[in-house]
């Protein structure tokens, strides 16, 4: 069986590990339940002749407003066997923003989570004309009440449309949903994704069945994933890269395991499912390092702590240059590499060996015990976490995509992970580095923007043919918009994004990035967003680690009265300001005109759909909106 569109992932698994398991969800006890992929291909045949009992048919767009749960993909897959496209948004997402996307995406169906994402939008039903039925997952409340604001509108329930559609499976109507499979193609479209809106007005980027499918047909070659792994799924589904992470698990016979990016919840469930891989961005993964460090103060052995940290990337430093995982931005001599590193590398194994034993089989334990790996993606995974977790002795896989390419353009090896880099381009992927001013493509060690070009590269932009053009050209190579540059060996670094490079006014170019991962290093700061154009010099606004501050107040004896007093105090903005300085200085690495002159910080977190993205970027222009009596006193004389 040849696998051109998504339902046959579920096809080809049903012949070949047909009672292994694909979904571990939680049923009203919390308590994970399996559902093999026989199982799980006859719910999504079922839900899709209830589907199509109702209405929907080849070619339509739905949308679909959810989170991560087991629903999900059994109405994703069923749109797919019929040929539709579904339209996802998460469950954060602001009323008038979902309006926007189910009205410009010509949807007249959206699946709904529950209530009250239906109450979000019935407010808003004048802006979206098309709209005539509404499926909500979890139905269970009194649809009485909405009467009059869904004149014109019919809405019916997850379990009524299973219901439905079971009753004509057991009518041999799976032979109908079948044919309809057969019928779909691999230039079907899949899927409208609206980017975040980091710049501004989303767009929806038009992803065909093609495009998705390349990813778990070559993931293993790159990921080492088998049949049976357990991944566990945190992140929001209806972003590409949770997306891609699923179907890349299903394809191999791999099983998904539904949990929440909460500490509490998360830490629970990779003890109880003992997850093989975990997904996740960078922030979580920085707040898994940040919960060590403070069990680690709360018992009195932080010193300890950092001593094992520094003596294991010590000799995970060492390791990686005996075998050739150091990155080669300038060319290396592997023989003298080895040399060098040997006898270090001998005489600090002894004492890794402890710290594996003291501290690092802890934390092992803490993810399950049997995590081949860690994914990282959606944004730059700070290389003090990315250092952390090497000490450890855990695989960081750090990847690197866009909504735009389906989304991963590369991804460190699994047998071969070199850090500082996001590994080499996909397979089946060209990435070149073309000079930001003439276009030419550059050698390897020279910065410039990244392009790809590939059968992963995104149908265009719905309904924006203008906007699409000024990213992909006529040879197919599309603008990432990101800069970086390439190692001899061919794995990438990124250095910042074209777009958000900040001008000074002495002219000086600033990439932001780099210099708010290294503020981010720090325990008493979650986010800072530097600032600074057509300025004399750079300011940061800073979110605090709120918890962390507390603690600092409480042990230097800091009155105050709240978060937002307490932010506001001398002595946080002092400590706030010399974690910076510390951080950012010609020491490591950074020029004059990078400095942080002034900082600010706030006493509100940022929050997803607000101040964050889908995939936890900065939305800069919201921010800039949002913020601008603090931005104002970051440069007033």
């Amino acid at each position: 069986m040849e696998i051109t569109t998504l339902p046959r992932i579920i096809q080809k698994n049903v012949r070949d590990n047909p009672n292994c398991v694909a979904q571990y969800s939680k049923d009203k006890d919390e308590v994970f339940q399996p559902t093999t992929f026989t199982e799980m291909y006859n719910e999504i045949l079922s839900y899709a002749a209830g589907l199509k009992e109702e209405g929907i048919k080849r070619g339509d767009h739905v949308g679909f407003v959810s989170d991560n749960r087991k629903e999900w993909l059994i109405t994703s897959f069923a749109l797919h066997c019929l040929g539709a496209a579904d339209v996802p948004r998460g469950c954060d997402s602001m009323a008038e923003e979902l309006a926007y996307i189910i009205s410009f995406a010509d949807c007249k169906t959206a699946v709904l989570e529950n209530e009250a994402q239906m109450a979000k939008l019935l407010p808003l039903r004048a802006k979206m004309p098309q709209l005539s039925m509404f499926i909500i997952i979890d139905n269970d409340f009194d649809k009485n009440q909405y009467s009059s604001a869904l004149s014109g509108i019919r809405v019916i329930g997850y379990n009524d449309i299973m219901a439905k559609g079971k009753a004509i499976i057991s009518k041999d109507g799976a032979k109908l949903i079948e044919a309809e499979i057969d019928q779909g193609k691999p230039d079907d479209l899949a899927t409208i994704i609206f980017t975040s809106g980091t710049t501004g007005e989303p767009k929806g980027v038009m992803l065909s069945h093609k495009n998705i499918i390349n990813q778990p047909l070559v993931a293993n070659r790159v990921l080492g994933n088998k049949p049976g792994d357990i991944w566990l799924t945190v992140l929001p589904v209806w972003h590409s890269f949770e997306r891609a992470v699923q179907y890349i698990s299903l394809y191999e016979g791999g099983s998904l395991a539904y949990s929440k990016p909460i500490g509490k919840i998360m830490l629970a469930d990779l003890q109880k499912m003992r997850p093989t891989y975990l997904t996740a961005v960078p922030r979580l993964w920085e707040a898994l390092r940040a919960g060590v460090y403070r069990n680690a103060a709360a018992s009195g052995k932080t010193k300890a702590l950092n001593l094992f940290v520094n003596i294991g990337g010590a000799h995970q430093k060492f390791k990686n240059m005996i075998l050739g995982r150091i990155p080669q931005f300038k060319k290396r001599f592997l023989p003298l590499d080895i040399l060098i590193a040997i006898i270090p590398f001998l005489l600090l194994s002894p004492l890794r060996g402890l710290g594996n034993a003291l501290v690092f089989k802890k934390i092992k334990n803490m993810l399950g015990g049997r995590l081949k790996a860690g994914v990282s993606g959606g944004a730059a995974l700070p290389q003090a976490v990315d250092k952390f977790f090497g000490a450890a002795g855990i695989i960081m896989m750090e990847g690197y995509g866009l909504t735009e390419t389906a989304p991963v353009v590369a991804v460190r090896l699994f047998h071969h992970p070199v850090p500082e880099t996001i590994g080499p381009q996909f397979p089946n992927m060209e990435v070149i580095i073309r000079d930001i001013d003439t276009g030419n493509e550059l050698k390897p060690g020279q910065k410039g923007v990244v392009f790809a070009r590939g059968p992963q590269i995104m149908q265009g932009y719905y309904k924006k043919p203008d906007e699409t053009k000024k990213v992909i050209d006529s040879e197919g190579w599309f603008n990432t918009g990101d800069l970086g540059l390439k190692t001899f060996k061919g794995e990438i670094k990124l250095t910042g994004r074209a777009k958000d490079t900040i001008v000074l006014m002495g002219g000086e170019n600033v990439e932001p990035v780099p210099i708010e991962d290294k503020i981010r290093d720090s325990i008493y700061i979650d986010h800072a967003v530097v600032m600074g154009q057509d300025q004399k010099y750079l300011a940061a606004l800073i979110v605090p680690s709120f918890e962390n501050i507390e603690a600092y107040a409480k042990e230097n004896n800091i009155s105050y009265m709240d978060i937002e007093s307490l932010v506001k105090t001398p002595e946080i903005r002092e400590l706030i300001q010399a974690e910076i300085t510390e951080r950012v200085n010609r020491k490591t690495g950074f020029r004059g005109f990078e400095m942080i002159f002034r900082s600010i910080p706030i006493g509100k977190p940022f929050e997803g759909g607000k101040e964050l993205s889908g995939k936890m970027d900065y939305k800069r222009h919201y921010i800039n909106d949002v913020f601008k009596k603090e931005i104002a006193e970051l440069f007033k004389d």
